[in-house]
């Protein structure tokens, strides 16, 4: 019984340093992108070369923020990882369905806007949160 209490504290503290490194990459990444799209006007004028560093370390940090998602997939149960598995299924099937229907909309004129990939970023957020939200109810 032990045995099985020190296995039980092993496998939560590993899912919660996964949790931690996870959310210090999301955070780390959203800032990227934040200094990224205001960065080049607001803050060193169009330095050309201050933006591509920018942008390659916005890169860097997304292969960091992918591989500490994998790190936190990986380290689920079965049951978390086929909730995992089927919410981001629907979301990528939701992303790839609105966003080319909505670049059409835009190229259409049926939009009064310009698309842009923050509006796909945020659906595509709201999406998995719900989907994560319903797949879980789903097999409670």
């Amino acid at each position: 019984m032990n045995e099985t209490q020190n296995s039980n504290a092993k496998w939560a503290a590993e899912v919660k340093r996964n949790i931690s490194r996870l959310h210090y990459w999301v955070c780390a990444w959203v800032i990227s992108i934040g200094l990224l799209a205001i960065g080049p006007k607001l803050l060193w004028n169009l330095n050309t070369t201050m933006t591509i560093v920018v942008g390659l370390a916005n890169l860097a940090i997304g292969v960091g923020m992918i591989m500490a998602n994998m790190q936190f997939v990986k380290g689920q149960d079965e049951m978390q990882q086929k909730i995992f598995l089927e919410a981001a299924a629907l979301t990528l099937g939701v992303i790839v369905v609105f966003g080319g229907s909505y670049q059409l909309w835009g190229s259409a004129a049926l939009i009064t806007f310009e698309p842009q990939v923050w509006h796909l970023l945020c659906v595509m957020g709201l999406t998995f949160m719900i989907a994560m939200s319903a797949v879980t109810r789903k097999y409670r």
